[in-house]
């Protein structure tokens, strides 16, 4: 797992992977500062640095787990504050479905298995039952450039490394954001700022089977193209 001292950057980044079943145990706050320390290094376009964080844990979470699935389950529709997509390419959608194939796989849930299914999915709004969740803001007078979603995705990276290097696990959570004004609600955010994702962390559950899951990357042939250099 994660958390040794001695691990190089390369083993960092190829050891990480996304945590969605956490340890019934607190996140101490000067270990999520040192953190968030080491993550506020990420580059940033024309040194902006737009990104805000709020860190939630306690009641204030439980109500926006709360609020977001019960939102969730009475139908109302999703208002996540980040633009989306119209519809997904299809090596785009097959990566997804590859993924959460593995997913319910590790967990042992069936194709059929309806009740296991949405449970797993409601996981999801429950920001997988971490005990802390980090909310990403940008600031509102940055609305519509597509700098300030890059940036925000820049220290988001620099975040979850972070967290690995110090035992935490992470995942990228764009549904536990699903109902915006929930998180605003209990989370305190003010109107300066666009909720732009969030990430659940805590101490990882070595039990637990999705856990283990490694999602397939594309490869260098795959990703990149090299222009002027010698074969």
């Amino acid at each position: 797992m994660s958390g040794n001292p001695e691990q190089t950057y390369d083993e960092i980044v190829t050891g990480r992977r996304s945590i969605r079943g956490f340890l019934d145990r607190p996140v101490p706050r000067d270990l999520i500062e040192e953190v968030i320390a080491l993550a506020l290094r990420a580059p940033s376009s024309f040194n902006n640095q737009c990104w805000n964080f709020t860190v939630v844990t306690g009641d204030a979470l439980d109500n926006i787990r709360k609020g977001n699935t019960e939102g969730i389950l009475a139908g109302k529709p999703d208002s996540r504050e980040f633009r989306k997509h119209d519809g997904q390419h299809l090596d785009h959608r097959t990566r997804q479905v590859d993924v959460a194939k593995q997913l319910f796989g590790a967990m042992g849930i069936e194709r059929d298995d309806k009740e296991g299914r949405q449970d797993w999915v409601l996981r999801g709004f429950r920001q997988f039952d971490a005990p802390v969740s980090i909310i990403v803001t940008y600031d509102r007078e940055l609305l519509g450039s597509d700098i300030a979603p890059f940036d925000c995705g820049a220290v988001t990276n620099a975040l979850i490394n972070a967290a690995w290097s110090r035992g935490l696990g992470c995942v990228i959570n764009s549904q536990g954001i699903m109902q915006s004004p929930v998180v605003r609600e209990h989370a305190g955010i003010a109107d300066n700022q666009v909720i732009m994702i969030c990430v659940a962390m805590g101490f990882p559950d070595d039990d637990f089977a999705a856990n283990a899951v490694y999602t397939n990357r594309k490869s260098v042939e795959e990703a990149v193209r090299f222009v002027g250099f010698e074969d």
